[in-house]
C-alpha cells in the first residue's frame, strides 16, 4: 500500500496589531551612536503589522507632539521617534489611541524604562 504524504502551507497573516509601543527616558549615549540617530532625551519604538502602518503612525506622532522620526521601516513595521521624554510619550500615547479608536487595531500598553 502506498501511504500518501501530507504537504502542508503555512502562511504568516498578520493581524492588525501595536506589538510593541515602549519609551526609554535618558537612554545611553552609545544607543544612539549604535542606531545611527540624532541624540534626544528620549526613544519611543513601536512594531506593528501590517508593517506599512508604521508609515500611518510616524504621521500621528509627528502631529501629535514634538518629535521627530528617528527611524521608520515599512518593510519590518518599525518605526523609532525621538524628542523630549513628554513628547514621546505622548506621541506613542496617540498613535495607541488613534490605531485602537480608529483603526480596531489591537494594541500594545505603553512600556517605560
Amino acid at each position: 500500500m502506498e501511504q500518501s504524504k501530507q504537504r502542508v502551507i503555512q502562511e504568516y497573516v498578520p493581524g492588525k496589531q501595536l506589538t510593541l509601543a515602549h519609551v526609554i527616558a535618558n537612554p545611553d549615549p552609545v544607543l544612539y551612536t549604535k542606531l545611527g540617530i540624532e541624540t534626544a532625551n528620549a526613544l519611543g519604538i513601536l512594531t506593528l503589522t501590517p508593517t506599512e502602518t508604521a508609515i500611518i503612525a510616524a504621521d500621528i506622532a509627528t502631529k501629535a507632539a514634538g518629535v521627530d522620526i528617528g527611524y521608520l521601516d515599512r518593510f519590518t513595521g518599525s518605526l523609532v521617534i525621538v524628542g523630549d521624554v513628554s513628547a514621546v510619550e505622548m506621541a506613542v500615547e496617540a498613535v495607541n489611541a488613534f490605531l485602537q479608536e480608529k483603526l480596531q487595531f489591537s494594541i500594545a500598553p505603553l512600556t517605560r524604562s
